[in-house]
């Protein structure tokens, strides 16, 4: 189930949105009935992105392995192209 909360849980009612991150569920805070930010458990954030890190990661290897350097255009042209083919 979806957990919505204003923000003040946060403060208010620290250990049931604990308790509900620690399961696994974000909890979605509104601040004046307006989506405000979402609370998210260590272990799921770092699900979210882990594979970020690593193509990260990855493109840093890349780049220390070779002096060739591309431009924004370069690389975003050939992936429009590409795209679009």
């Amino acid at each position: 189930m979806i957990q919505i909360r204003p923000v003040s849980d946060l403060r208010n009612k620290f250990t049931d949105i604990e308790k509900c991150v620690q399961s696994g569920e974000p909890v979605y805070l509104t601040k004046n009935g307006y989506g405000s930010m979402v609370v998210l458990s260590i272990e799921t954030y770092s699900r979210l992105v882990e594979s970020d890190e690593y193509i990260m990661d990855v493109a840093d290897a890349v780049a220390e392995s070779t002096e060739a350097r591309l431009s924004h255009d370069q690389v975003f042209g050939s992936m429009r192209r590409k795209l679009n083919a």
